[in-house]
């Protein structure tokens, strides 16, 4: 099932080119989409047969007539793995790896949605897309082992890193405002069968500038979620990003930056800078 976030907050699930408004079915709150969301994936085994019988009677809308939102909109966090592609360590020429480097996290008010923009907040500093494939915590998660992790995933989103380069450390260079494009919706862990064999782009304008498939991972979605609730506890709602592989580069004011993830979806951002600067 694809569960979108759209126009005032509403909810719905995405059918072919059609978003189906789901809100009065599930007893959805526009105003706390995060704490909606989270009693949705905590009754979601219930709640489904019931959203599946009302497709039919729901509002239905065009997808391109809606304007998405971040279908997560404020986490308690946001995990990210660094280096976790190979390729990539070899472009960023780095010693180490993820499963050295542990894992950083996000400002969850980093976060933005489809079609919306990314600010940039230095003329004279270089920023650089990354593309991911990351996943929403569906039940609380502490010391997960890997054979086990798809229990915890309630569903997979498709996730811009974005980032300044420099000296600062990551949470710093990755945490501006806007820096968090996620989207277009999340699609339940049954639809996507395999997260770890899924093909992902990235195109800037029509430059395709990076192109992987999840196989590469070092640390797959399994594997980083154990490693990342051995240390702390992933609440329902947190996103975890896997990390980028080869193909970073700068974006600049006028770009548009497109991710294109297998069975999850696609979605675009603009790039401009912030005001004032």
């Amino acid at each position: 099932m694809k569960i979108a976030v759209f126009n005032e907050n509403q909810v719905g699930v995405v059918e072919g080119n059609n978003v189906i408004d789901i809100s009065s079915v599930v007893d959805w709150n526009n105003q706390d989409s995060q704490a909606s969301l989270v009693k949705l994936m905590g009754d979601f085994d219930t709640l489904k047969p019931k959203i599946e019988a009302s497709l039919d009677s729901c509002p239905a809308y065009s997808v391109e007539e809606v304007a998405l939102r971040a279908p997560v909109q404020n986490p308690s966090k946001i995990v990210a793995a660094p280096i976790n592609y190979i390729l990539h360590k070899e472009e960023m020429n780095t010693a180490l790896t993820v499963d050295r480097l542990g894992f950083f996290l996000k400002s969850p008010s980093s976060i933005i949605g489809p079609n919306d923009t990314v600010l940039l907040p230095f003329k004279d500093r270089r920023v650089d897309h990354e593309a991911e494939i990351a996943f929403v915590i569906g039940k609380e998660a502490k010391d997960v082992k890997a054979e086990d992790a798809a229990d915890y995933i309630f569903g997979f989103i498709a996730l811009m890193d974005i980032t300044v380069r420099g000296k600062e450390d990551r949470p710093w260079r990755k945490s501006f405002d806007t820096f968090t494009p996620i989207g277009p919706w999340i699609v339940t862990g049954d639809e996507v069968e395999n997260p770890n064999q899924l093909q992902m782009n990235l195109w800037v304008n029509d430059e395709l500038r990076q192109s992987a498939n999840t196989s590469d991972l070092i640390y797959d979605c399994y594997k980083f979620l154990e490693a990342a609730s051995s240390v702390m506890t992933l609440l329902p709602g947190d996103i975890v990003t896997t990390g980028t592989p080869e193909g970073v580069a700068p974006i600049i004011q006028g770009d548009t930056v497109r991710i294109n993830i297998e069975r999850i979806g696609e979605f675009s951002v603009q790039v401009d800078y912030k005001p004032g600067i």
